[in-house]
């Protein structure tokens, strides 16, 4: 599960990061990004990669009704290639969707306990992503997108069960690639290394999607 996180990083080192140019990487820090929001994807289309905003929230193209995709913010990945509300998107729609950290909910008592999980120093890194297009009855073309899940590694195992596919820089060309083969994309739906990310618990202050500043991810007392 992966149901917030953060992007602050700053736009100079999203494109370095990304293979963007600077000035399309505009945006404001969101130190508590949430379903239904609209969030920065990395996408490959006519032969450049460019960055677009994205519905978070995946609406199916045979979909009749949008609200569907405040459902589908994370997919499975040991299911994605095959289930028909992301197959398509599977095969033919991937995109990175760029962080710099999530959270994750303990229980523990009876209470939930946020947890910050980010990568060693900081560093930006990746969502392996889908993304769709929906319009239906006249309405509006909607572009939205998913987040892929796999098994959680060692360090989220104490947290969670369940943790967001996070892509190596070295294989985002093969992830937006749209000739790669389906199983040289499935062996990169892995739980990633724990000896490179870091997580430490913060405050309840995260658990409401209208609070948005540096304190979502100060470490509690």
């Amino acid at each position: 599960m992966c149901g917030r996180y953060t992007l602050t990083t700053p736009a100079g080192r999203l494109a370095e990061e990304f293979g963007l140019d600077a000035s399309s990487a505009e945006l404001p820090a969101n130190y508590n990004v949430a379903p239904t929001q609209g969030v920065a994807a990395v996408l490959e289309e006519d032969g450049g990669r460019r960055l677009e905003v994205l519905r978070w929230g995946l609406i199916p193209p045979w979909a009749d009704d949008p609200q569907i995709g405040s459902r589908m913010i994370n997919a499975r990945s040991e299911t994605a290639p095959e289930k028909p509300s992301f197959r398509r998107a599977f095969r033919e729609r991937r995109c990175l969707i760029p962080a710099d950290g999530f959270y994750e909910w303990r229980r523990k008592n009876g209470a939930k306990q946020p947890y910050y999980i980010h990568m060693e120093g900081g560093r930006p890194f990746a969502f392996a992503g889908l993304w769709e297009s929906w319009g239906k009855g006249g309405e509006e073309e909607i572009r939205t997108c998913t987040i892929l899940t796999t098994g959680a590694n060692a360090l989220l195992g104490e947290i969670h069960d369940r943790m967001p596919v996070i892509l190596a820089p070295d294989v985002h060309d093969v992830w937006l690639d749209p000739a790669s083969r389906r199983n040289e994309l499935t062996g990169l739906l892995a739980p990633y290394p724990e000896d490179e990310m870091e997580a430490y618990p913060v405050s309840r202050f995260v658990n409401s999607p209208s609070n948005n500043d540096p304190r979502c991810i100060e470490p509690a007392a």
